[in-house]
């Protein structure tokens, strides 16, 4: 793991003064490296399946692990989009004169090399390695040993990619070890790893954020709210409603509790509730809310779920302060939404409320980086230094000072 750490910042020092065209042709270059390469990649996708079916992985897990034809296609056209992209690398910005003389400003700058930390999908190898390049920066990948041939067989293509337009292999480094303690290795490695970003399960992100010694971009939880207003528009409040929790439950940007103000609760409850029912949803709520529709009574530790399945809490409020306290108290800082026609109510929603994001009249399910325009995303964090929200390339990068003089002193 020093190995690959040293190889890498070597790297990264090489990738940072990479012009666009180069890291452009780069990328397309691995696009068509896994075109080519598709029958080998699903050989190497057939060892995996193979060997998780062995070891009696669940269906849904051996699902996420399958390296189909249009799969391939698909990881090929994102390299073609992140190509497209615009390159945030030597953004210059707030130039201003200064008394003295000088003139300052701001460059855009890789953060250096990325250690990407990730469970079970291979084609979060290509994503990874094809945003990280696109920001100029080195990474280090460290995917599930249950996809590591899989993994192993599109690093080939990554490096064969970049080894033709003469770029550095080692900016895209795929550790070749199943042994977890790598993962103990390249979190503690800052000397080498300028900052990690874990892709998975809560258990995943809770160690990585609990034993790294590398500055983490994470996020744990995505206990999104929706609150529907007294003033809400009840079409609106509907539609809202029923899209954030049914059009994906194992999402992160799906909503787990429904807050309704009890002068509109009456009104929209009876229909969104049985139309929740009729697609499967399981309901729990509070005492005014099954006064309104009878349902499972919610305790204390439905508020704090994350459930990523056809369940959802439900509180009738007294008032936009309780709706805003509750989400204080019980949100993840992920997405929230608020569904209202008062200007009012949605200018102190979005002032009060402290979320990655925060939504007005609008689905949370748009709470992604493609939706926001970012082109793509390496994953969403609730932290609040550095990145926040959809960390798309400009989250992968940082800012430095520049200053022009002409032969200044300080006086």
């Amino acid at each position: 793991m020093q190995a690959l750490g040293q190889r890498a910042r070597q790297a990264s020092r090489l990738m940072a003064s990479a012009g666009r065209g180069k890291k452009d042709a780069a990328l397309m270059a691995i696009a068509t490296k896994l075109e080519s390469s598709s029958a080998a990649l699903r050989l190497a996708n057939e060892k995996d399946l193979a060997a998780a079916k062995d070891n009696g992985l669940e269906a849904a897990l051996v699902d996420r692990l399958v390296l189909s034809e249009s799969g391939i296609a698909a990881m090929a056209t994102g390299c073609r989009q992140v190509a497209a992209l615009p390159d945030p690398i030597g953004e210059v910005g707030d130039m201003s004169y200064r008394p003295s003389g000088i003139q300052v400003g701001k460059m855009r700058v890789p953060l250096g090399v990325i250690g990407i930390i990730y469970e079970s999908r291979p084609n979060v190898t290509i994503d990874a390695a094809i945003l990280c390049l696109k920001s100029g920066n080195a990474t280090i990948l460290r995917g599930g040993s249950e996809a590591i041939y899989s993994n192993m067989a599109i690093a080939q293509c990554i490096a064969e990619g970049l080894a033709e337009v003469g770029l550095p292999t080692d900016a895209v480094q795929v550790v070749e070890t199943t042994d977890r303690a790598a993962v103990g290795q390249l979190i503690s490695m800052p000397d080498y790893v300028d900052v990690i970003i874990p892709r998975g399960g809560k258990g995943l992100i809770e160690r990585i954020t609990r034993d790294a010694s590398v500055p983490v971009i994470k996020h744990l939880d995505g206990i999104c709210h929706v609150y529907i207003d007294q003033d809400a528009d009840p079409k609106k409040a509907f539609d809202i409603a029923l899209n954030s929790k049914t059009h994906r439950y194992g999402v992160c940007n799906a909503m787990e509790t429904l807050l309704v103000h009890q002068d509109i609760a009456k009104q929209i409850l009876p229909r969104l509730c049985q139309a929740y029912v009729d697609v499967g949803v399981e309901l729990r709520g509070c005492i005014r809310t099954q006064a309104i529709v009878p349902m499972l009574a919610a305790i204390d530790e439905d508020w704090d779920t994350e459930y990523l399945a056809a369940i959802l809490a439900i509180k009738v409020v007294v008032d936009f302060d309780q709706a805003v306290q509750h989400i204080a108290d019980h949100s993840s800082d992920h997405t929230e939404s608020i569904v209202t026609e008062s200007y009012t109510a949605s200018r102190k929603f979005i002032q009060q409320v402290d979320s990655s994001s925060v939504i007005v009249n609008a689905s949370t399910r748009f709470a992604d980086g493609f939706e926001y325009g970012l082109g793509a995303e390496i994953g969403i964090s609730t932290d609040k230094l550095h990145a926040r929200g959809p960390v798309g390339l400009e989250g992968l990068t940082s800012q430095k000072y520049i200053v022009y003089g002409d032969g200044h002193i300080r006086k």
